[in-house]
């Protein structure tokens, strides 16, 4: 279906978001049902809280509030631990059985509390082994922490990551690894030429966004950065050809508004898009807008839980989504404690969720 007309309805077995971001405390409480509220049923939940998640005991406990808070029996999250020196390769073999099926990655200092983030992953070497034994993901935030003196700033940090993929890919081929929200066609070209052990998410607002988006935009600005507009149509075309190395996650990373719009003389804005409620609507849109709308199954779920080996379920939620006239964006989400301001607040989308069979 390369194009489309109003009143045209596409159904997709329960959506899957491969990347999210879920906070902790009042945010939580009013950013979680927005997964479902969004039209996904399947929440791949990052683990860089402060603290940040570094066992089973803090990531089960997460996962008993975030059910507690999803206002949906229905959803289900998928839960990681954050790489560090505290995770262990004797461990490993529990961590399925804890609900634990990724260790996330995060380069010290490039994003939303990767202050514990990691300098080298050398010393990580038996553990990656034990995750190949185990099958547990290696999700990587693909970027390397600015440095001047080497012409090294958030425009070119994640393509001077690529040759620690290809290196990781090379020596652990049995690891599964994830390149998480790629932004340039350096990174969709490093993932094609990976083994099978390597797939890509790829997030709604980078189909959509350049640098001319965020430069003076704060609720556009997110880590990584979004790029020229070669790399977006890179993204885009990655999507359109059907390569299953290539799957939604969102990384829908809510901030209090606050926090968002307001920057100082020393300190900037938070970096993060918060696209949730709004998702597989949004994502529809998108996929549309570049003739690709006959990817939104595979995109949104297919081919994600193809490469996490999640067995299908003929008993899964439905969801249909209907191109419209147009629908609104909300302008924002509250409850009595924090404020948060979606991805293309007051804007028009063409596609909703009309009807969901559970």
């Amino acid at each position: 279906m390369s194009t489309t007309n109003y009143g045209d309805i596409i159904e997709v077995t329960a959506p899957a978001d491969f990347h999210v971001h879920l906070r902790d405390g009042e945010l939580s409480k009013l950013v979680t049902p927005h997964v479902h509220k969004g039209g996904f049923y399947l929440a791949y939940v990052m683990p860089n809280l402060v603290p940040p998640i570094t066992t089973t005991e803090m990531a089960i406990e997460y996962k008993k509030r975030l059910k507690d808070y999803s206002g949906s029996s229905k959803v289900e999250f998928l839960m990681t631990l954050y790489l560090s020196d505290a995770l262990h390769p004797s461990d490993v073999k529990n961590w399925k059985a804890a609900g634990v099926v990724g260790v996330k990655s995060y380069p010290r200092g490039v994003t939303t509390n990767s202050d514990e983030g990691i300098e080298s992953y050398d010393k990580y070497d038996e553990l990656f082994k034990a995750m190949e034994v185990h099958g547990i993901v290696l999700n990587l935030h693909g970027e390397i922490p600015s440095d001047h003196s080497k012409n090294i700033c958030v425009l070119n940090a994640e393509e001077r990551f690529l040759p620690v993929l290809a290196n990781l890919a090379n020596k652990y081929p049995k690891l599964r690894i994830v390149l998480e929200h790629a932004t340039t066609a350096a990174s969709v070209n490093a993932v094609k030429a990976c083994g099978d052990n390597v797939a890509c998410t790829i997030t709604a607002h980078h189909l959509s966004l350049t640098v001319d988006d965020w430069a003076g935009q704060s609720f556009h600005f997110c880590k990584p950065v979004a790029k020229f507009p070669d790399d977006r149509r890179a993204l885009q075309e990655a999507i359109k050809s059907g390569n299953k190395k290539f799957f939604l996650g969102s990384d829908s990373a809510p901030h209090p508004s606050l926090s968002k719009s307001t920057a100082t003389a020393t300190n900037g804005c938070a970096a993060g898009v918060y696209t949730s409620p709004i998702l597989l609507p949004l994502v529809a849109h998108l996929l549309d807008s570049f003739g690709a709308i006959d990817r939104l199954a595979d995109f949104t779920s297919n081919f994600g839980r193809g490469f996490y080996q999640i067995p299908a379920d003929s008993n899964a939620p439905k969801v249909l989504v209907e191109k419209v006239q147009g629908v609104s964006v909300q302008a924002e989400y509250s409850n009595e404690w924090k404020t948060v301001v979606p991805f293309w607040a007051n804007k028009q989308i063409e596609w909703q969720i009309v009807n969901v069979k559970e």
